[in-house]
């Protein structure tokens, strides 16, 4: 059983959030707090295999308990938050939390598709308690094959769960100037991207925005796909697909490096980060197949390693570079 600690000042919140989590029989709720502070307090009594965590509290907020709780246990905490907050919340995975959903996806008309999505990924979350993400040092065979000098025309990223975090410590390591667009499916909440945007802005010096259709992608600049609708890059520019979910996804990375590999080919440079599930594997296949540069983050800076191991397996990575590594290799190899 997943003994879990509910800290939110809303007992309304507490109580849909135990029903949704006590649905599933792997799942039981040991406590509850009303603040950060009685949070705190109960995490350290009952010291729980997870901990879901509000933003706005009295007494003590979620950003402090958070650090706080990540300072004296093991606990992955995850935020459950609205979209007022966003922006304080994808900060709370810089203080130490693992993930974050919004209240709207609790409610009672819940998609059944969707519960079960975040059922799965909380019980691969709470798996990771006590987990240290360490890099390694790189051995000969982890890249794969030489790769040539050649003009690169822009990047693409995939990455899901943990992928704010990693993307922060991605992105503030490479500078304003980087020679080539950065495109990027970040697997996030609905509703939450323009938070997303501005507070990931607030860690580098590229330039940070949402994807428009019909925009010409630029270099020194990073694009983000909006959430519920799959971003294409055409010659035209980008371009938004209203279609089913890919991979359980949408947007999803595999149709972003599909589109991006077919029009920019060896000029296109892949990253696969952090997440659960096989988004960007069919992508990396196109990216390799079309002649580009494919990039997959090691296990042991991986929170989840789901979505790099699924683009490995393929056989058509390059390179599996711990996340320290990658900012530097691709400033290595957009030099002109």
């Amino acid at each position: 059983m997943i003994k879990t600690l509910i800290v939110d000042d809303s007992s309304l919140v507490r109580s849909i959030l135990r029903d949704f989590l006590e649905s599933d029989g792997d799942f039981t709720v040991v406590g509850e707090a009303a603040d950060g502070k009685e949070g705190l307090e109960k995490a350290r009594m009952l010291n729980p295999d997870l901990i879901t965590m509000d933003i706005e509290m009295p007494v003590m907020g979620g950003l402090e308990a958070t650090q706080e709780i990540r300072k004296i246990l093991p606990t992955p905490v995850v935020v459950i938050s609205t979209h007022s907050t966003a922006k304080m919340a994808y900060e709370a995975t810089v203080k130490g939390a693992l993930e974050f959903y919004s209240k709207d996806n609790f409610t009672t008309g819940m998609n059944p598709l969707k519960r079960l999505q975040i059922l799965e990924a909380l019980k691969q979350i709470a798996g990771t308690r006590g987990r240290r993400l360490l890099a390694k040092e790189l051995s000969d065979g982890e890249e794969k094959r030489t790769v040539k000098n050649r003009a690169i025309l822009a990047v693409v990223i995939a990455s899901s769960t943990g992928g704010p975090k990693a993307l922060t410590q991605l992105c503030a390591a490479l500078p304003g100037n980087f020679p080539v667009p950065i495109i990027l499916v970040q697997h996030n909440t609905s509703g939450f991207d323009k938070g997303f945007v501005q507070w990931l802005d607030s860690y580098t010096s590229l330039g940070v925005k949402l994807a428009e259709a019909g925009e010409l992608p630029l270099s020194g600049k990073l694009y983000v796909a909006p959430t519920d609708k799959h971003l294409l890059l055409e010659s035209k520019g980008f371009t938004f697909n209203d279609g089913a979910m890919v991979n359980n996804q949408k947007p999803a990375a595999d149709l972003l490096f599909q589109s991006a590999a077919g029009l920019l080919g060896q000029g296109l440079i892949s990253v696969v980060l952090t997440g659960m599930g096989a988004d960007g594997a069919e992508g990396t296949r196109c990216v390799k197949n079309a002649g580009g540069i494919t990039i997959a983050q090691d296990e042991g800076t991986s929170l989840i390693y789901g979505m790099p191991m699924a683009a490995f397996s393929t056989g058509c990575v390059d390179m599996v570079l711990p996340l320290d590594c990658i900012a530097p290799r691709l400033i290595e190899l957009t030099k002109l």
